[in-house]
């Protein structure tokens, strides 16, 4: 099946992490103004401000490499999604502020899963031009 220009892996990759870098931004400065409902300054794994920065980071990476060009960015792309779960991961469903903060789960969510569709799809297109 022939995928047209505008859905290729590369492009849904692109905007999944798009996604997850505006979503965890809006949260940041959520966080930053005080404007419930806003992440907590410290989680279990360290402070919430420098592990959205990486997540920044590794997104940005991700989509300037190329996010299906290389293993060094789909590595970026599956850490970016990683640290995005901490914050959209099902998890946030058992989550007390859950009435408030679903449409930013249910978004970081789909944006993964189009992050890690378009990894395997692209994997899959590059294993066939090979085979071929």
């Amino acid at each position: 099946m022939r995928q047209s220009q505008n859905h290729t892996p590369h492009a849904t990759a692109q905007a999944g992490l798009a996604m997850l870098i505006v979503l965890q931004l809006v949260m940041l400065m959520a966080l930053f103004a005080g404007v419930p409902p806003h992440p907590p300054e410290a989680i279990p794994l360290g402070g919430i401000a420098p592990i959205l920065a990486a997540g920044f980071a590794t997104a940005a990476g991700a989509m300037i490499l190329g996010p299906t060009s290389s293993r060094l960015a789909q590595g970026l792309a599956i850490v970016a999604v990683a640290i995005a779960m901490l914050s959209f991961g099902p998890q946030k469903y058992l989550n007390d502020q859950f009435g408030l903060i679903w449409p930013a789960v249910i978004m970081g969510q789909i944006s993964a899963i189009m992050v890690a569709w378009a990894l395997v799809q692209g994997r899959s297109a590059r294993n066939q031009t090979v085979a071929a």
